[in-house]
Formats: structure tokens, sequence, C-alpha cells
């Protein structure tokens, strides 16, 4: 239904009072979708179901065309940007929001039999930044990554931040919460794949070595800006790579690192 609201205290509103607190969202089985472009992106996504939608008139007129065939089944809330304010405490972007369920999560295993074809997946170990998280679902989309592997202390692949940085990546990119880590990272090595740990140590490999002949299946493993990855980690990986710097530069944000590496190596066709 097209429903318009005259104030936050709309009780037919309150999935969205918890837009600004993520671990209730969360515990919830809740996700949040900013922003027209993600949106549009969410509501092409059909491993998500989307409860309903809050714009504003700007942004219902600018959806129509993919909201209107909908009014049947989803619920649309019309609502002034004083309402969105007094709802979420901050001023949303373009006055457009959606909630929607969050999937059941799926583990390694179940989802490369589902995918046994799978080629290339990017690994993540304490990227707890929800922009760079957000940066690395881009960049897999950009480079045809199949999944991303999201290790221990990593951000919310669905909370609000990750996706509307990621550009609605984190509504397309499948994802994996790793369980028993870095064991999973030898399970893959045990399924043909070259696991690649993203470095700076100088004794590394140079990546362009390695891009020469970029091997079939592809784990690139990234971790944290501060400390990089952890022992651990590093020595369940099958090779560790470094991408070659001006002097004096030390490294590089994480997402840029991997975009460069998902470039560079990912297998070709």
């Amino acid at each position: 239904m097209l429903i318009e609201v005259d104030g936050a205290a709309d009780p037919r509103l309150a999935d969205y009072r918890g837009v600004t607190e993520p671990g209730r969202l969360r515990r919830d089985g809740l996700l949040v979708a900013e922003g027209r472009q993600v949106v549009r992106v969410l509501l092409a996504a059909p491993r998500f179901r989307v409860r309903s939608l809050l714009l504003n008139r700007a942004a219902f007129d600018a959806l129509a065309e993919l909201v209107t065939s909908r009014l049947e089944t989803l619920d649309v809330y019309l609502a002034s940007q004083e309402t969105f304010a007094a709802l979420t405490g901050y001023n949303i972007n373009r006055g457009c929001l959606a909630i929607a369920e969050r999937p059941a999560p799926a583990g390694l295993v179940e989802w490369l039999g589902e995918q046994p074809d799978a080629r290339i997946l990017v690994a993540a170990e304490g990227v707890a930044n929800p922009d760079n998280l957000g940066g690395l679902f881009r960049n897999a989309l950009a480079f045809g990554a199949d999944a991303l592997l999201v290790g221990p202390s990593c951000a919310d692949p669905l909370y609000r931040k990750t996706i509307r940085v990621s550009m609605g990546a984190a509504l397309r990119v499948p994802f994996v919460e790793a369980a028993g880590w870095p064991q999973c990272l030898e399970m893959l090595a045990g399924r043909r794949f070259s696991v690649i740990a993203l470095t700076t140590d100088p004794a590394a490999v140079p990546i362009d070595q390695v891009a020469a002949r970029p091997p079939e299946r592809l784990v690139l493993l990234a971790g944290s800006e501060g400390v990089g990855l952890t022992p651990e980690a590093l020595a369940a990986a099958s090779l560790r790579v470094r991408i070659p710097m001006a002097p004096g530069v030390d490294s590089l944000n994480v997402a840029t690192a991997t975009g460069i590496a998902l470039h560079r190596l990912r297998p070709q066709p």
C-alpha cells in the first residue's frame, strides 16, 4: 500500500526507529538500505525480502517505475523530511530508506557445494571499518569475484554504511561469514584454491611475478590496515604477495590494494 504518514510517532514506522541502532537491526534479522541507487539494487536482489520503503515524495517519483507495480505486496510510506529527521536523528540521503530481512547465513562448505565452479573469493580478516569492507564488496563485484569470505573482527557485511559505500554491491555479491578461522582457508587450499595473502613484507613475491601466470582458482586474503594479517592467517596462505610502491610509502588502503590485486591476479577466461 501507499501510505502517507504525518509524523515519526506512527507505530507503523517502528522498524525505522532502529536505523541508527545497527545491533538492534541485526538482532531482529533486518537490514536498512539508504539512498535511491542502493534501494534500486535491493529491489532487484531476489535473495532479500523487502518489508517496506520510507520515501519522501521526490524519492517516490524517482522510483515509481519500480515501486508502483509492487504496491499490492509492499508497504510504501511517504513522509516529510522533518519526519525522516525525527525518526533517525540525522539527515537521510535524499529521503529514501528500505527495510529488508536478512537471508539465512550460509556456511562455506554449503556455499561451495552450491557453487562448484567458483573461481575467485575475497577473504577479509579484521576489516572492521565499514567503509573499507564496503570497498571490498565493490571491488569484488567489479572484478568478478564469486563471494566475500568474512573473517574474524570484520564489520557487519549488511550494516547500512557498508551497503551504502559499496553502492549496493554488498547486496549483489554473496558473502559467507567464516567459521573456524583460519582452518577454512586451509580447507579452500585443499579444494585447489591458491590462497594468496596481501602483505607489505619486503620478502613477499612482487605481484607482477604472480600475474604472469595467475592461478586458476584464487582466494585473495586481505587484513586490517593497522596490523595486517595475523600470523595464523599468513601461515594458512599458499603464497605471500606484495604490491611494489614508491620509496617511503609503506602501505595502501586495504580496498585499494585489493582492487589492484584482483585486477592483476583474477583468473583469465
